[in-house]
């Protein structure tokens, strides 16, 4: 189950990136709710809000290693936890969907664009809400160790 939660995260990322890429040129942005929620694409060179502009090599390194270690731990250890599992396979897909930018084109495909932050795209998304809820469980779940074991 877990790896169609990352299949599914990789193909929308994928998808809506390619619909992107299609339909705009660079930096041009479509108002969705003016001043709000505008869809621009960005070609971000760098890691998250754009830190590491330029070093894609390392980027592409890191992902690479973050992807290896978690389809391992899913695939070599039987957790019991459903939501670590959905969790890890959150984080999968997002760091597939956005290493798939990255070797194919030097750079990761933004376009969701709420003003107030740094362009991002749905595998972000996925990342950034894995991670919420495995640092919510770590910090406010004592007992979740024992569950995953």
């Amino acid at each position: 189950m877990h790896f169609i939660v990352s299949f599914l995260i990789l193909a929308l990322d994928l998808f809506t990136k390619y619909l992107v890429q299609k339909h705009m040129k660079p930096y041009q942005t479509i108002p969705v709710i003016n001043d709000i929620f505008h869809i621009t694409y960005v070609q971000n060179p760098g890691a998250a809000f754009g830190i590491f502009n330029g070093k894609t090599f390392f980027i592409t390194a890191i992902s690479l290693a973050v992807i290896l270690i978690i389809a391992f731990v899913l695939i070599k250890y039987p957790i019991k936890h459903n939501v670590l599992k959905i969790v890890l396979a959150l984080i999968l897909g997002g760091a597939i969907g956005n290493l798939v930018d990255r070797l194919r084109y030097g750079y990761v495909v933004d376009f969701l664009d709420f003003r107030i932050w740094p362009v991002f795209n749905i595998s972000d998304c996925a990342i950034v809400v894995g991670v919420i809820i495995l640092v919510y469980l770590i910090m406010f779940h004592p007992d979740f160790q024992k569950q995953i074991k």
